[in-house]
Order: C-alpha cells, then structure tokens, then sequence
C-alpha cells in the first residue's frame, strides 16, 4: 500500500506542478484598461515637426504645461526612474504634450536630459492648447489641467490607444495615473506597471512566433 502511495505521489506531483504553471502562462495577470480609445495626438509635432502616434506604441504620456521650469524636475524624475530602464525597449515611447510657444524650454531640457539617456523615444509635442485639453479629457481620468495646461500625473497608454491603470490600488482604488513628482510612486507603482504591460506584449510575440513555427 505504501507503495501504491509514493509511486502515486511521485507520478502525479509532477503533472499537477505542470498543469498548475502551464495554467498561469495562460491567465498571465494583465494590467487593467480604464479607458478605451484614448484620442491619437493629431495636430501635434514634435520639435523637429514630425507627427507622433500612440497607437502601435507603449507610451507614457504626460503634460508639462507652458511653464516647463515648474515641471521639469518630474521630467528628471521620469528620466532616471522610468525612462532610461525601458527606452531601449521596442515601440516604447515617452510623450510630453506641450502647448506651442514652449519649444525653446523642451530643447533646454531634452539637452539636459539627453546626459541621462539617448532621448530618441523622449517626444516633446506641441499644439493648440483645445488640443490638449481634448487628449486629457480623453482619458476620462479623476486629476485636472492647471492653468498652464499641467499636471504631474503621467498615463500609461497601450499599443491600442488604450489607458492602463489600476483598478485595485491599496492606496486610491482606481490609479489612472502616476504622480511624477513623487519619486517613490513612480519607482514602485508605476515601474511595476511599466513591466506588467511590457511583460503582455512580450509573451503575445512569443506565442505569435510559436505559432508561425508550427
């Protein structure tokens, strides 16, 4: 009998330790969408005049305001704790939307910031100030523009236009965005968020690739 017990053990630990693992891949936990179709940046360029879309990108968007002196210590912020850990990474991108008049500000800084890491995937933008009031509605979050057309939240945006968020956070329930200026924030919550995201699109080209093979 006692037989019968270990070979029953040892015959059918392994399968249940499989099924259990193999099981999660397919449950992998994704981070939440909050709000679908977040509007594309139509009618803004960026410095060198070129267009920037978010679909088909991951991306962090944000809103620095006219006044970029204010702000530009959440940039640093953003640059050391989340940018130059991802921007090497395939289709990420960092958008600030800015309203035009501010180029000057956005060369100083992205010079500043060009010491921390190459800026390649670091997008200043610049349009009208209804035009940006109109992406920030978009998102359809619980924060507010200042005057300047500011805030020191920062969304993520997936490859379908999509904001992601939390939806469960201990701290405020519904996370739609990350405050840039509090450091310990964006180097937990949102950083965690970054790689869950990151982690998603990874395993769909994996099983895409798969796929293929077979």
């Amino acid at each position: 009998m006692k037989k019968f017990v270990v070979l029953g053990i040892l015959f059918i630990l392994p399968i249940t330790i499989y099924i259990f693992f193999a099981s999660g891949k397919d449950n992998f936990a994704k981070l939440p969408v909050l709000t679908e179709s977040v509007s594309e940046l139509s009618g803004f360029k960026t410095i060198e005049g070129a267009s920037v879309e978010l679909k088909g990108h991951i991306t962090v968007l944000g809103f620095f305001g006219s006044n970029i002196e204010e702000t530009k210590g959440n940039a640093f912020n953003l640059a050391h704790k989340i940018y130059k850990k991802n921007h090497g990474f395939q289709d990420f991108q960092l958008v600030i939307l800015l309203p035009e008049g501010a180029q000057n500000q956005a060369i100083k800084l992205k010079s500043k910031l060009s010491e921390i890491a190459d800026t390649k995937n670091w997008k200043f933008v610049f349009g009208p100030s209804e035009a940006i009031e109109n992406v920030f509605s978009s998102l359809k979050s619980n924060y507010t523009l200042n005057s300047n057309y500011a805030t020191p939240y920062v969304f993520i945006i997936d490859k379908d236009g999509n904001l992601r968020g939390r939806d469960d956070d201990e701290d405020q329930g519904t996370l739609y965005g990350f405050k840039s200026s509090d450091v310990a924030e964006i180097n937990n919550k949102m950083s965690d968020d970054i790689k869950v995201v990151l982690a998603e699109y990874r395993l769909a080209l994996k099983k895409y690739k798969a796929k293929r093979e077979i």
